[in-house]
């Protein structure tokens, strides 16, 4: 009979991986193509998130449940990675910075869950190993030397991104949670608008494309990983999160045209082994080694 716990999980993980992956592939169609400039894209990102957020919850006011408001420093480590994310990417390539940005989000977490002394088991390293293997092998080909301002950026994204994930683990009520994280970025998004005003510029397109990415694909979709990580350790979703780059390439081929290679292939194989590796790999193993006790 299949754990609902973990159907539940594995249920709202992958429906908040696939939003990770929309999003990514919005800010690179808006931002390469010079269709909106970072600053503008991460204001119109936070803010509409926010709007989408409260929009839902004015709905459930009526609702009885414990009731939270997330903390200036989960909205600070999300406003650290949206403006990081963006002005990473006017200098950096995508392969490049696809493996700075999920390679510092999973060495944060497990750095982190070894200071609070949680010890990996063996399968666990292993599958870490596997999956970070899987994805290097996918965006290879496109490594270039990354300049120093791109790689900083990209990397303080990564990093707050999985303190911000990490901030979440805790969450009573993510709904709520998410959308005051949300709310608390308005001052550092005033700011930020107040001091980029005269280098901004847009397009229709470029607006949809970051009313998109914040209203559904972050603001949704991190309340659905906030909930989502009521069932997974610091480990299990630190390597979960470095499918994304493997469903954005997917995600390329279906509704960008892109071919799908034999590297591509592989790399998810092997990104799916290792995530199953970490996720069921411990369990499994800790059952055989009481058996033979």
């Amino acid at each position: 009979m299949i754990n609902q716990s973990l159907l539940k999980t594995s249920l709202l993980s992958g429906l908040a991986l696939v939003a990770f992956a929309a999003n990514s592939v919005l800010c690179r169609l808006a931002l390469e193509s010079e269709r909106i400039d970072a600053s503008s894209f991460t204001v119109i990102r936070l803010l509409s998130g926010a709007f989408v957020l409260f929009l839902i919850l004015s709905t459930k006011s009526h609702e009885k449940g414990e009731r939270s408001k997330g903390s200036w420093l989960a909205s600070f480590m999300l406003f650290v990675y949206a403006i990081s994310f963006s002005y990473a990417y006017l200098s950096i390539d995508t392969g490049t910075g696809a493996l700075i940005l999920f390679g510092s989000v999973q060495m944060t977490m497990i750095f982190v869950s070894l200071l609070s002394g949680r010890r990996l088991h063996v399968s666990e390293w292993m599958g870490v190993f596997i999956a970070f293997a899987g994805f290097v092998y996918l965006i290879l080909p496109s490594i270039t030397a990354p300049s120093m301002i791109g790689f900083i950026l990209m990397a303080l994204s990564g990093i707050a991104w999985g303190l911000y994930t990490l901030i979440g683990r805790g969450s009573k009520n993510p709904l709520m949670d998410t959308a005051y994280n949300f709310l608390r970025t308005l001052p550092f998004v005033s700011l930020l608008a107040l001091m980029t005003l005269h280098n901004a510029t847009f397009t229709n397109e470029g607006v949809v494309f970051a009313l998109i990415s914040g209203g559904i694909t972050s603001g949704i979709g991190y309340t659905i990983w906030y909930i989502a990580l009521r069932g997974l350790n610091a480990i299990q979703a630190s390597v979960l999160q470095l499918s994304v780059p493997v469903i954005a390439a997917i995600g390329g081929v279906m509704f960008v045209s892109e071919s799908m290679t034999y590297r591509l292939i592989i790399s998810t194989c092997i990104v799916l082994c290792g995530i199953l590796t970490v996720v069921l790999g411990k369990q499994y193993s800790l059952k055989l080694e009481s058996n033979f006790k």
